[in-house]
């Protein structure tokens, strides 16, 4: 898995790098198919009072990619909101995979059904 964390408008400190991974080991504990993670983390400036940080993040797994964004005042806080995001994502393709197989192990062969007799 490669795991891609890159910041704009703001200094990456190993704090909030760590925070990140802790958080994506959320995901592998419940879906452990992901093929590439790219986060990103900013900061507008839309005022000196008002400071929007913003997470992002794409992850790519087999067959599908997912995207999330987060958008709070307190970096920690939107890095939460999107992992919660991204875990709910996560959980919903991983039911229709399984309930995608388990729907064609219910389904009876054409070779098992008997033709019906002519009458």
């Amino acid at each position: 898995m490669n795991l891609t964390i890159s910041g704009h408008h703001l200094e990456l400190t190993p704090a909030i790098r760590e925070y990140v991974q802790s958080k994506l080991a959320r995901i592998k504990r419940h879906f452990d198919h992901v093929i590439d993670i790219s986060v990103i983390l900013s900061v507008d400036k839309l005022t000196e009072k008002e400071k929007r940080q913003k997470a992002e993040i794409n992850v790519h797994i087999k067959g599908k990619d997912l995207h999330a964004e987060s958008i709070a005042h307190d970096l920690y806080a939107a890095i939460d909101a999107l992992i919660d995001k991204l875990d709910r994502q996560v959980m919903k393709h991983k039911d229709r995979i399984q309930n995608h197989h388990s729907v064609a192990k219910r389904l009876p062969d054409e070779s098992d059904i008997e033709p019906a007799a002519a009458t």
